[in-house]
């Protein structure tokens, strides 16, 4: 099955949280580290995934799991389903994404957060996190991400001080920020 470009960023935003409750679905000693976490995500507003990967944790591990969920929570419980079935299908949490898939994905949560969506704010600030700390361009668009959600558009601005791989990057993103908001 192949992932939309969206459903690949939001995986890598969540790739931690993926391979630890499924590594915790096969490993009893792993709960204790994953706890805390499950409550600061419930805490955050994660009220309808957060009690599904508790059932998923009590052994549920049928269809009925996504019943109600919205996309990005489908697209986190399914990666997890099938990484318990599969690890070879966990997302690695270090890995980079791929430039070339990332513009549409980020210009989706972009777009979303600028219009008030909440979780998507969220999704797109831990993965600003995670590019910041991956350094060189990516550390440079991880920290224009709020002055594109607050609706900065110039490509100028937006990519000082990147190369060239990061202003290509930059300029598809606004491309597709383009066509998001023109419908």
């Amino acid at each position: 099955m192949t992932l939309s470009p969206r459903d690949q960023q939001i995986r890598m935003a969540h790739a931690g949280l993926i391979r630890l409750v499924a590594q915790a679905a096969q490993n009893v000693s792993a709960r204790a580290e994953l706890d805390p976490v499950l409550t600061q995500a419930e805490q955050q507003g994660w009220t309808e995934l957060v009690p599904r990967i508790r059932r998923l944790l009590s052994g549920e591990r049928d269809a009925s799991l996504l019943r109600g969920l919205d996309e990005e929570d489908t697209v986190i419980l399914t990666a997890i389903l099938a990484g318990i079935q599969d690890p070879a299908t966990l997302p690695d949490p270090e890995a980079a994404a791929d430039p070339t898939q990332a513009a549409p994905g980020l210009a989706q949560m972009i777009h979303a957060a600028g219009r008030g969506d909440a979780q998507a704010l969220h999704w797109l600030s831990q993965m600003a996190e995670q590019m910041t700390r991956a350094g060189g361009d990516m550390a440079r668009l991880g920290g224009i991400a709020k002055r594109l959600v607050d609706g900065e558009r110039d490509p100028e601005t937006l990519c000082k001080g990147m190369g060239a791989q990061g202003e290509s990057l930059v300029l598809s993103l606004l491309a597709e920020l383009g066509k998001l908001e023109r419908h």
